[in-house]
């Protein structure tokens, strides 16, 4: 890892939000700290001289207008402006060394530098790994270092500072010695870099740790997608046995319908197998599917079926689950038209209401209590169960699944999702796509 070294890339937004909320917490200390100096310097300030008391004015009440300004002017908005982080650092550490060269300036230079005030670069430098960037904390690093040590060269070339070498003799006398000041500034400048290295690490570590959830969550995303692509495929060998088995049915006693069958079948799976990679699509290709899969129905019941499908203009290009129409319609056949002796019907409806779309399949079947004898006996249902499970993954909460007996006979599934436009698509292979209000195919 360099450790000056800027990222090219934006900060992952936790980053940053951490970063504004500790610049605030910041700036809340500093306001403390500031009103703490404030009172402390008007505690003292009968016992001060006026020069002391002006340097007081000169640098805290600058420091004081400016916190209190940024509360008024900023802290309302949802976030700080970047360049804050920067200046606020800036101004503490160049307040802190105006402080100590106006205490040289108007007492003595040996008051000035024992002041415990040179403790503030410290308090500074510590807060930048939360709050600032590598760049800026470097910054801010080099600025305390070279105000401290410009200060020191200014007392010393001014002579407002007397020197002696022994550190003993400096303490008896009330003299500065070289030594303490050069260790001052060696600290300082250790303490710096320090808090750059913290600052590269957090930074590091929060990177990593956004990389990290956002593998984790294209791992989820892929399960999800890995997930919903098995329950198509269930769906594709679970239609495909059914509508072999009616063929099979047919070859002994009617053998060019079972042939009928079988093309129709062939159809019917290749326009499958050009929608295998989409898990939306437009409503219109559904409806080519569903009269593919019709047309092979018609081979088998001939006139005792009749499927109408009603679909209001403007729906036909809005995006629905792949293979959405063709197992709710098989199953209102199968367990709703097939076990009863005379003709029926399924109406397959496709509505806006609103932001959605409203889908719904009824039949005048056999009713519920057939229905659920008949599943459990054959251990059917498939297409219900895994229709419920793809509409939970691709739309959470935000749609609706109803189904149940119908008062007049028959039974219901009612389906409710966000109302989507894709692209429509022509139709393929004799698709029956007229683009009339109500589709009928009778079979």
């Amino acid at each position: 890892m360099q450790l000056f070294a800027s990222s090219p890339f934006a900060p992952p937004e936790s980053l940053r939000l951490r970063r504004d909320r500790a610049e605030r917490i910041l700036n809340g200390l500093r306001a403390v700290v500031v009103f703490l100096l404030t009172g402390a310097a008007l505690m003292y300030a009968p016992h001060l001289s006026r020069a002391l008391n002006t340097a007081n004015v000169l640098v805290l009440a600058p420091m004081l207008a400016w916190t209190v300004a940024q509360y008024l002017i900023w802290y309302r908005h949802p976030e700080l402006p970047d360049w804050l982080s920067a200046v606020n650092p800036i101004v503490d550490v160049t307040a802190v060394t105006a402080i100590i060269g106006g205490y040289a300036v108007a007492q003595s230079g040996v008051l000035a530098l024992r002041s415990p005030i040179f403790l503030m670069y410290f308090v500074v430098l510590a807060g930048r790994p939360v709050a600032s960037s590598v760049r800026k904390a470097a910054l801010i690093s080099v600025l305390a270092f070279a105000e401290y040590a410009v200060l020191l060269a200014w007392l010393w070339a001014t002579n407002r500072v007397p020197i002696v070498i022994n550190p003993i003799d400096a303490v008896q006398l009330g003299r500065i010695t070289p030594l303490d000041e050069a260790a001052k500034l060696i600290l300082l400048g250790v303490f710096g870099t320090v808090s750059t290295y913290a600052t590269s690490w957090v930074e590091h570590l929060v990177r990593e740790a956004s990389k990290e959830s956002a593998e984790r969550q294209r791992v989820v995303t892929r399960l999800v997608q890995s997930e919903l692509d098995t329950l198509k495929l269930q769906l594709n060998p679970h239609f495909l046995f059914n509508a072999l088995n009616s063929a099979m049915a047919l070859i002994a006693s009617d053998p060019p319908a079972a042939e009928r069958m079988v093309s129709e079948l062939s159809d019917f799976l290749r326009l499958v197998l050009s929608t295998s990679s989409e898990q939306e699509v437009p409503l219109e290709r559904e409806l080519g599917l569903l009269d593919r899969y019709v047309a092979i129905q018609r081979v088998r019941f001939q006139d005792r079926l009749t499927v109408t499908c009603n679909i209001e203009d403007g729906v036909r290009a809005a995006l629905v689950p792949s293979l959405l129409l063709q197992p709710l319609v098989e199953n209102a056949i199968r367990h709703g038209i097939s076990p009863r002796a005379g003709a029926g019907y399924v109406q397959v409806t496709a509505r806006r209401l609103g932001d959605k779309l409203s889908i719904s399949i009824l039949d005048d079947g056999v009713g519920v209590r057939a229905r659920r004898s008949r599943e459990r006996s054959r251990g059917t249902g498939l297409g219900l169960t895994n229709t419920i499970t793809r509409l939970i993954h691709l739309y959470g909460e935000n749609h609706e699944f109803e189904s149940g007996p119908r008062d007049e006979g028959g039974y219901a599934v009612r389906i409710t999702i966000p109302f989507k436009i894709g692209r429509t698509s022509p139709a393929r292979n004799g698709s029956h796509m007229d683009g009339n209000l109500a589709t009928v195919a009778e079979v």
